[in-house]
C-alpha cells in the first residue's frame, strides 16, 4: 500500500491481515506529485495506491493504472451514487472512491478575534509569522489565483506571474508549509490561521473547539481521493481483496473515527449513526466533514 501519511487506519489493515493472512506494508507519500514521480521513475512492488482526481487523469492518460473488475468489489455498492462515475474516471474503470474533501480556511478564534471570511484576509500584516499553508503547489497556487479573481486552474502565464508576486507578498506571514499535519502548529499555538485539509481541521476542532473551518468567499477546492491499482502490481488479487475490505461499512467507520475527512461510504455513515449517534451528529453538523 502506497498512500498518504496518516490516512489509512492501522486497525483496518490489521483486521484485513487477521482475516486473510495477507500482510500489508504501508509506505507513505506527502503529495500527489511525489506519488506520480516515484511511479514514473519505475518504482515497483506497489499493489494499491490512493491518488487524487487530477493525478488519476494523468495516470490514465499514461497507462499507469490497471482496470478494476468491479464485480470483484461487491462493497462498491456502499458508495453513494454522487461519488461514482466522476469526470476523471467515467464508469469507475480504474478507481473506486476512498474519501473526499476540501481545502479551506482554518482559524483559531481564541487568537484571531475579528471575523475571517476570505483568503485575502491572510495577507493582513497583523498575521505576520502566524499563517500555515499546505505544502501543496496546486492548492496554494489555486488559492492565490482565487484571491486575484482568476480561475484556480488557470495556466495563463501572465496570471501565474501575477500569482507568484502575490504569493511573495504573503511569505512574511507564513510560518510554515505543512501538508502532513498542519493541525499540529495550530494546536500548539505556533500559528493562528491558514489553509488546511478538512480532515485536519476536524481533528483540530475536536481537540480545541475554538478552531473553526471556514469556506472562503473566493471559493475553495474540492478533491476526491481514490483507491487504484498501478500497472504491474505483483499481488493484484490481494489488492482487490483489500479494496473491497476498505469499502466495508465497518472499515468506513474506522476511517471516519481516525481520519475524519468526508466519507462517500453511505453504508458506513448509516452504521455510524446507529452505533454512535453523537459522533454522527458532530460529523453531519461540522462543515469540514459534511460540506453539504
Amino acid at each position: 500500500l502506497y498512500a498518504w501519511s496518516e490516512y489509512v487506519p492501522q486497525d483496518s489493515l490489521d483486521g484485513f491481515t487477521e482475516e486473510t493472512g495477507i500482510k500489508v506494508n504501508y509506505d507513505a507519500y506527502s503529495s500527489n506529485e511525489e506519488l506520480l514521480a516515484k511511479l514514473q521513475a519505475g518504482a515497483s512492488g506497489y499493489d494499491v495506491i490512493i491518488p487524487s482526481d487530477y493525478i488519476v487523469t494523468i495516470m490514465i492518460a499514461q497507462s499507469m493504472l490497471e482496470e478494476i473488475d468491479l464485480s470483484a468489489i461487491p462493497n462498491f455498492e456502499n458508495i453513494g451514487d454522487a461519488y461514482k462515475n466522476l469526470d476523471f474516471d467515467p464508469g469507475n474503470k480504474y478507481t473506486v472512491p476512498y474519501q473526499y474533501g476540501t481545502s479551506c480556511l482554518v482559524v483559531d478564534t481564541s487568537k484571531v478575534t475579528r471575523p475571517i471570511t476570505k483568503w485575502a484576509d491572510l495577507w493582513d500584516p497583523e498575521f505576520a509569522g502566524k499563517v500555515v499553508l499546505l505544502d501543496d503547489e496546486r492548492e496554494v497556487l489555486g488559492m492565490v489565483l482565487s484571491v486575484l479573481g482568476y480561475d484556480n486552474n488557470s495556466t495563463d502565464p501572465a496570471q501565474l506571474e501575477e500569482a507568484k508576486i502575490k504569493l511573495q507578498e504573503l511569505m512574511p506571514s507564513v510560518k510554515l508549509f505543512d501538508s502532513d499535519s498542519p493541525k499540529t502548529a495550530l494546536l500548539a499555538g505556533d500559528v493562528w490561521l491558514g489553509q488546511t485539509w478538512n480532515g485536519e481541521a476536524a481533528l483540530a476542532h475536536g481537540d480545541n473547539p475554538a478552531i473553526d473551518y471556514i469556506f472562503p468567499e473566493e471559493g475553495c477546492n474540492m478533491w476526491y481521493d481514490n483507491l487504484a491499482i498501478p500497472v504491474g502490481a505483483p499481488h493484484k488479487d490481494a489488492a482487490l481483496l483489500l479494496i473491497d475490505y476498505i469499502l466495508r461499512p465497518q472499515s468506513g467507520v474506522l476511517i471516519t473515527y481516525e481520519f475524519p475527512y468526508s466519507n462517500p461510504n453511505l453504508a458506513a455513515l448509516e452504521l455510524l449513526a446507529t452505533e454512535d449517534p453523537e459522533t454522527y451528529e458532530v460529523y453531519m453538523n461540522f462543515p469540514a466533514t459534511n460540506p453539504s
